[in-house]
């Protein structure tokens, strides 16, 4: 007999499991569903005529009296707390004695029609000792507002070694703030189930924090509260904990009429009412050699966070851990100040405040080849830490050794393969003849730890389902939102039961199937569920096996799954076969997975430990033109190079590493033009590629 040919299904390219439906536009989204005759619809009410100051009271008549109108929602209708902050407070679900910045919600109107819960919205009157806001990071410090303690990591004697250093520059300059713009907003809907209990449906990046946030403010057992999500829109770590509120507001008006409701913000309500990227004031003194080699690093980041903490600890905390970004500082102090200002709260962003740190190293970098009258990427080289086969490996000023680099084989690689040096030659002639258009170009490394820094994070569960007929069900706890996770879970699951994808079905992220669950964020959706999905569906097969082994007539080590069959010795059954034999035989085809990240450590208070598993590392050769005379820049040609490990799909890794850009077809639901108009009447970029600019290779 022939030996079963085992092509695994991991590592391919395969296409996004709905990317049919997203292209021909059958893939549903929470506003797509079809909903059940008597739905009510919410919206948010809030002031728009004052930014901060006390609430001395709020006139509803107008808006309880508008056609259309059910109930109107205030804080006196929260049975639990009035809170929908993630973990440390401060966030309350509908404002009571003060208006805390522009945009908060006070009371919310729920309607038998969108447009009448809108229009009501509008009616109310307001009652406000106005006061003024902070709104600016020098606000905040002209008045010394903090939303949480200062934080620091030191390493080494900086102050004496910067005092000592042949050279020192010193430098501030300003990290600005960034909104999500994913293309579905804010939107969940809840429906009343028998016995008192919330089904949700949610845009999150965080299904379980929905459930749990829900549950508190009702006042329910969190297994009353079920939160299921099958994709988002879009996400940027703008789900991950500002969906929250309006999914907690979409339960209380279900409680509240016994109807379902569903609440989807209009695209300015949500970007003024949500959060944006933390913007961060920098203030930065370092000490290098002639060769601009540091020996001291002193940087400050000072963040807007808002009028909450929301996410901030963890935010700026990451900052802190990629000011390193991908150099060895022998001696640094790391300091961060998260203010409190009167704004809305800032969040997660992609990146999670790593941005924010790379942009200080990377400014470093410049500046100091600038006063050297040095390239810039010699200097890099000369702080890069040491790659894995060098004798000595470097420490993060938090304490993780760097013993896995390659940062200066992928630098020295794409420096080739970009022509880094002749381009730069050419850039720096061709500028001496333009009087106001300046081309410039850089090279620069990445490292980005990948865990969640709040160590308890750093797990995942997953349900596998096999069914009598040979198909297969997976839920986990992972969320999609346009990424490929669902894909390569599909993927994962499918070979272990040496299937096609067409036999594995994955289902919506559901807090009733999977609960506990982390937030799809850190980088590390695929690492986590990926694994725990590899443990449950490595159960059931190893059940199966044994079965088989029966049936077949050989030792169960001899047993392989391939091609949707079951073979061994010189037999083979059916999947199908062998997974209607085992439930005949009363053997489980049901099993959950859990994976934990191994061999991390991080103790806040002691600034100390290796909070990260892995670091991804990488580099980009990035050319620009800026118009110097108008500020308009536009990005020539990026030439990537990336380390990914053994790569679950590469077309879904290119996909990401590569972006999207709009293209004249657009959605059926968002016409292109009308997009195109809204983003240029809200200064959003139109910035687009031209053809053959982007160059990429991922490394496994």
């Amino acid at each position: 007999m022939t030996e079963p040919t085992a092509v695994s299904l991991v590592s391919l390219a395969l296409a996004h499991e709905s990317a049919v439906r997203h292209v021909t536009g059958t893939a549903h989204y929470i506003d797509d569903t079809a909903k059940p005759a008597g739905t009510l619809h919410v919206a948010p009410g809030w002031c728009r005529e004052v930014a901060q100051g006390r609430l001395l009271g709020v006139d509803l008549t107008a808006v309880r009296a508008h056609p259309g109108v059910v109930t109107v929602l205030t804080a006196a209708d929260v049975p639990g707390v009035n809170d929908c902050s993630p973990s440390i407070g401060g966030d309350p679900i509908f404002a009571e004695d003060r208006i805390r910045f522009h945009g908060q919600v006070v009371f919310a109107v729920v309607a038998e029609t969108r447009a009448q819960a809108r229009a009501a919205a509008r009616l109310a009157r307001f009652e406000v000792e106005a006061e003024r806001p902070a709104v600016s990071v020098a606000d905040a410090l002209d008045r010394g507002s903090d939303v949480l303690p200062p934080y620091e990591f030191r390493k080494g004697a900086a102050s004496e070694a910067l005092a000592a250093a042949p050279h020192r520059l010193s430098e501030s300059f300003f990290v600005c703030g960034q909104e999500h713009f994913y293309l579905e907003t804010q939107v969940a809907y809840a429906e009343p189930m028998e016995g008192g209990e919330i089904r949700l449906l949610s845009s999150t990046q965080h299904p379980t924090e929905v459930s749990h946030v829900a549950a508190r403010a009702l006042a329910l057992p969190e297994a009353m509260v079920a939160c299921d999500c099958r994709r988002m829109g879009g996400g940027f770590g703008g789900k991950e904990s500002q969906a929250t509120q309006w999914a907690v507001i979409a339960a209380l008006a279900a409680r509240a009429t016994v109807r379902p409701a569903e609440l989807r913000l209009d695209r300015d309500d949500d970007m003024i009412m949500t959060g944006k990227r933390h913007d961060m004031r920098v203030d930065w003194h370092v000490g290098f050699d002639d060769v601009g080699r540091l020996s001291a690093v002193d940087v400050s980041f000072l963040a807007r966070c808002g009028h909450s903490a929301d996410l901030s600890q963890g935010v700026v905390d990451r900052t802190l851990f990629h000011a390193d970004n991908a150099y060895d500082y022998p001696a640094a102090t790391i300091r961060s100040r998260r203010l409190l200002t009167d704004t809305v709260s800032n969040t997660a962003f992609r990146g999670f405040g790593g941005p924010q740190g790379v942009a200080f190293a990377e400014r470093a970098m410049d500046a100091i080849a600038f006063r050297l009258g040095l390239d810039p990427l010699d200097v890099r080289y000369a702080n890069l830490y040491p790659d894995a086969g060098a004798p000595a490996h470097g420490v993060t000023p938090y304490g993780q050794v760097v013993d896995g680099g390659l940062l200066g084989a992928l630098m020295r690689e794409l420096e080739e393969t970009s022509d880094y040096r002749a381009r730069a030659a050419e850039i720096a002639a061709w500028n001496l003849t333009s009087s106001f258009l300046r081309r410039g170009i850089a090279l620069t490394p990445v490292k980005f730890g990948i865990s969640f820094t709040l160590t308890h994070l750093n797990q995942a569960g997953a349900l596998v389902n096999v069914y009598a007929d040979g198909s297969v069900a997976v839920n986990h706890g992972g969320t999609e939102m346009g990424q490929g996770l669902h894909t390569k879970i599909l993927q994962v699951v499918a070979d272990v039961f040496g299937l096609s994808l067409g036999r594995v079905r994955i289902a919506a992220t559901s807090t009733a199937k999977v609960p506990n669950t982390a937030p799809t964020a850190a980088s590390s959706g695929s690492d986590l569920n990926g694994m725990a999905a590899l443990r449950a569906a490595t159960a059931i097969r190893d059940r199966l096996a044994r079965v088989a082994a029966g049936l077949l007539d050989c030792p169960v080590e001899q047993v392989r799954f391939a091609g949707g069959r079951v073979h061994g010795g010189e037999a083979s059954h059916s999947f199908a076969d062998v997974a209607r034999q085992a439930h005949l035989a009363r053997v489980s085809l049901s099993a959950t997975g859990f994976y934990a990240t191994p061999d991390i450590v991080w103790d806040r208070v002691a600034a100390h430990g290796r909070p990260f598993f892995y670091f991804a590392q990488g580099a980009a050769c990035a050319e620009v033109i800026v118009d110097t005379l108008t500020g308009e820049s536009r990005v020539g040609r990026v030439d990537l190079l990336h380390d990914v490990g053994r790569s679950l799909n590469p077309a879904i890794d290119l996909g990401q590493i590569e972006g999207y850009r709009l293209g004249p077809g657009g959605d059926r639901r968002i016409p292109y033009e009308s997009l195109k108009k809204f983003m240029i009447n809200h200064g959003i970029p139109l910035d687009r590629f031209e053809e053959n600019e982007r160059r990429i290779l991922v490394v496994d």
